[in-house]
């Protein structure tokens, strides 16, 4: 019992761990592509009417002059000191304005997420009980529909229908600062970014499904005489979930990648907009910001991933 409980504590405490050299590989990455990035943030800055003395005396209190070596070392210990830098265009903390902006792009994505988790399932469900039957061609179908549409073809469509045409939902913008007013303005962005993902899950969860209702319990289960919804939604459904959240936890960064269109479609001040605008004026110390917040990101729903496994089949806590 004692083995047990200990074995139990470890397992998360060594995932922990195991992310430990990913966020060392992230950050890293981050670092040495910005720096491969052809052009000089600094001219881009002052334009080409400025003096070389201005220039250099710009870049030495940025530190671009320092070793690369040197520079990857300051920025270890401005991370761990959550301390990011300037940006060269703003003149506001890096760390400020990524928070600034997250909280967006994480409420865009959460609800894209739960958009497409709440059509998926239903209808991966209804795709395998009905299987080779209408049912399942129509979802079928529409799953393709979904796969092939992107999300800058489909957000202009639903902005003229919803929006222009019909008066229903807000063009642009996160609103005015009340709830109502920001819910109202979320709606057409988490659709457009959520559908593709529901697309994704429909057709994982039908065949998911399928293999899970083919298993010897589940014969026995009816056999036991238990009604219909148990057999689904209590035992295969419980089952079908583990390669459903593993492409959930793998989606999740497609989602905040495919953000940064959405958002730039909807005008949506999220950290995609705020990246966007660094590349273009070669922020350098902007960009690893919001790169990096977003590959950290990516790297904790993995690992919430990884233990959502254990909840969604006990099974997997012996193992």
């Amino acid at each position: 019992m004692i083995e047990n409980r200990t074995a139990a504590l470890w397992r998360p405490i060594r995932r922990i761990l195991l992310t430990l050299p990913v966020l060392w590989v992230v950050v890293s990455v981050v670092f040495l592509l910005i720096h491969l990035v052809p052009g000089d943030p600094i001219v881009q800055m002052l334009g080409e009417g400025a003096t070389a003395s201005d220039i250099d005396a710009l870049r030495h209190s940025y530190g671009l002059d320092a070793p690369l070596s040197q520079q990857y070392a300051h920025y270890w210990h401005g991370i761990l000191h959550a301390d990011l830098g300037q940006s060269l265009r703003l003149h506001d903390s890096v760390v400020h304005l990524v928070l600034q902006r997250y909280p967006y792009t994480l409420a865009l994505t959460a609800a894209a997420l739960l958009i497409g988790i709440a059509l998926s399932i239903p209808a991966g469900i209804a795709s395998a009980l009905h299987r080779s039957r209408w049912q399942d061609r129509t979802l079928g179908v529409l799953s393709l529909v979904g796969l092939s549409f992107p999300n800058f073809a489909l957000g202009p469509i639903l902005i003229l229908v919803f929006s222009i045409q019909l008066g229903w939902l807000p063009v642009s913008g996160a609103g005015n600062g009340d709830a109502t007013s920001f819910l109202l303005h979320l709606i057409l962005p988490a659709i457009t970014l959520g559908l593709g993902l529901a697309a994704i899950l429909t057709r994982m969860v039908r065949t998911a499904m399928l293999e899970e209702l083919n298993q010897d319990y589940i014969r026995t289960a009816r056999a036991k005489g238990l009604t219909q919804n148990a057999v689904v939604y209590r035992h295969a459904l419980r089952n079908a979930l583990i390669p459903v959240l593993t492409v959930i936890g793998l989606q999740f960064g497609s989602l905040l990648a495919g953000a940064i269109v959405t958002e730039t479609i909807f005008s949506w001040p999220g950290i995609g907009r705020l990246t966007l605008s660094a590349i273009s004026n070669r922020d350098y110390a902007l960009v690893q910001g919001c790169i990096l917040a977003v590959g950290l990101t990516y790297v904790v729903v993995n690992l919430l991933t990884d233990i959502a496994y254990t909840i969604a089949n006990p099974r997997m806590r012996a193992e």
